[in-house]
């Protein structure tokens, strides 16, 4: 039998506990687990894609399944050369939906072997977004129950609030 392999994608700018949480629950129904961090040419980012590739490799390490790898073309292209038969996406509310109905309907155009598979959010990260993160954070708010620890302290750094 051959390997259940998904790809999570995402610009993770920065991996918020939400994005984990759809990722740690990606890798208990998945045999290999992708990361894709994405550089999204419509959003200037706070790090670089090396910067969330490393944030993200250290916040799951525990998963020997998880792979971190970066993308910039289109994703269904990446989900075929990594042999995925499976996308996994997070909905936070209604709102989500509508716009990643459209990129599975394209997705699902481009190649329709490749199943989109939606995770809905834990409540208490219903309202949680990298964009929102980052703003808390811009102006030295406390973030450490929204990201990792070791995000939470990436942050600081950046944004220039370390000791």
């Amino acid at each position: 039998m051959s390997e259940k392999i998904a790809v999570v994608p995402g610009s993770f700018d920065p991996v918020t506990l939400g994005h984990l949480d759809i990722i740690n629950r990606a890798a208990d129904v998945f045999d290999v687990v992708y990361v894709a961090v994405l550089n999204n040419s419509a959003k200037q980012p706070l790090f670089s894609v090396e910067e969330r590739m490393a944030l993200m490799a250290e916040v799951t390490k525990a998963l020997p399944n998880v792979r971190i790898e970066s993308s910039s073309g289109l994703l269904i292209d990446y989900a075929k050369e990594k042999n995925a038969k499976a996308i996994v996406r997070g909905l936070r509310a209604v709102s989500d939906f509508e716009y990643e109905m459209q990129i599975t309907s394209m997705n699902r155009f481009l190649d329709e072997t490749i199943e989109t598979f939606f995770i809905m959010t834990k409540n208490q990260y219903s309202f949680l977004s990298s964009s929102i993160v980052k703003e808390v954070a811009k102006y030295g708010g406390n973030v450490d129950e929204l990201v990792p620890t070791y995000v939470a302290q990436a942050l600081k750094e950046k944004y220039g609030f370390t000791k």
